[in-house]
């Protein structure tokens, strides 16, 4: 079947018949399309000298067949060079393997409203744990619905636990400029509910987002094709945050991905006595990720060097914030308790007691002291209740 007749060029077609005859992240067929390119790739694979492990699934693939089975999936076929192809997932080309997989996908199937490029462009990774407690869920929920108020779209795995907490997050974000708030990465076919209890999040993620898979529609999730699809969570996005993860888990390997990718890395601390706060506490200890509880922290993390947005999270200046150094020297020498007088304040602040009574009459006018009678101050409840 030729790419004229389907109205296809031969790079798209030859990238479709290998997302479908290769497991996603293979490293082999990886080096041979970066060697060979997709359609030398493609027909390496196809003559009757491979030696590839995947030469008998290529004998029996019928594009006709699977072309039709993607349309009706309402599945559409994305490659590189098309105006919904995430660029970013180019990181993955320089990327050493993790845990058996690697490279860039050859092409990715979409279903839902949005356009992949406009969820991903600005867009953060949260994932945890699919056995979450009440704790996580409600972190990423909070956190989710935080970022898309700040146009920020989330992407995650749609598992039960963190990822379903974020993804609904996301969307519980009724004023949200545009549908495009969050884009869910599949171990499967777009046209496939994995777990089988989230029918009802998949349609509303395809109705205000879009699905994502390298796998064609039909196809079921394995452990490898878990582990595939976490490199695209983290290459997809501008920063991947973990909420939630026991010290064997996959959102771990997520991290990795992310840290191969040269994107921030953001972890939630969690209770010491909790076993799924081991991972994101761990990351934390060891400078593997930067500690994230907030919208402030995560922009701060993502803005442009030179803008600290974390300025505005900071608390407002208070009286004491603004005093002069001599006045702070003042009153830090004014006793916690009782009064004192101009000499004996003089000695304790090291200064002549003209100058020290000026000061205490700035610091009064302040309402930070006060003369209780003639020649001696005290400092006011004011100032008592910060020292405490």
């Amino acid at each position: 079947m030729s790419g004229p007749v389907l109205g296809w060029t031969a790079e798209r077609l030859a990238r479709f018949s290998l997302a479908h005859v290769v497991e996603p992240g293979d490293p082999g067929m990886w080096r041979t399309v970066a060697t060979l390119g997709v359609e030398g790739a493609w027909s390496a694979l196809r003559s009757l000298g491979s030696d590839s492990r995947w030469k008998h699934r290529a004998a029996v693939f019928d594009p006709e067949t699977a072309i039709r089975l993607t349309e009706r999936s309402g599945a559409r076929f994305v490659i590189p060079g098309d105006p919904e192809w995430p660029e970013q997932l180019e990181a993955l080309a320089t990327c050493e393997p993790v845990q058996e997989r690697m490279g860039v996908p050859v092409g990715l199937w979409v279903r839902g409203a949005a356009r992949l490029a406009d969820v991903a462009r600005a867009s953060v990774a949260v994932v945890g744990s699919r056995a979450a407690t009440t704790y996580g869920e409600h972190v990423a929920l909070d956190l989710a619905h935080a970022l898309v108020r700040a146009e920020i779209p989330i992407i995650s795995g749609a598992a039960y636990g963190i990822d379903a907490a974020a993804h609904r997050g996301a969307l519980a974000v009724r004023d949200a400029a545009g549908d495009a708030v969050t884009a869910a990465v599949l171990a499967c076919g777009v046209d496939q509910v994995y777990p089988s209890g989230h029918a009802a999040l998949f349609e509303a993620i395809a109705a205000r987002g879009v699905l994502v898979s390298e796998l064609p529609p039909g196809e079921h999730p394995t452990r490898l094709r878990f582990l595939s699809r976490n490199r695209l969570i983290a290459a997809l996005s501008r920063g991947t945050i973990i909420v939630e993860a026991a010290f064997r888990s996959g959102a771990r390997n997520t991290v990795t991905w992310a840290s191969a990718c040269g994107r921030p890395v953001m972890a939630v601390p969690g209770p010491v006595t909790s076993g799924l706060s081991v991972t994101p506490n761990r990351l934390i200890r060891d400078h593997e990720a930067e500690l994230v509880s907030s919208l402030e922290d995560i922009q701060a993390l993502l803005s442009p060097v030179g803008q600290d947005t974390l300025v505005g999270h900071q608390e407002p200046a208070t009286t004491v914030d603004l005093l002069g150094e001599t006045e702070l020297i003042v009153l830090e020498a004014m006793p916690g308790r009782g009064t004192t007088g101009l000499d004996e304040l003089s000695v304790r602040a090291a200064l002549p007691v003209p100058r020290c009574l000026a000061e205490l009459e700035s610091l009064g006018a302040k309402g930070l002291v006060r003369e209780r009678e003639a020649g001696n101050w005290q400092l006011t409840h004011r100032h008592l209740d910060r020292r405490r």
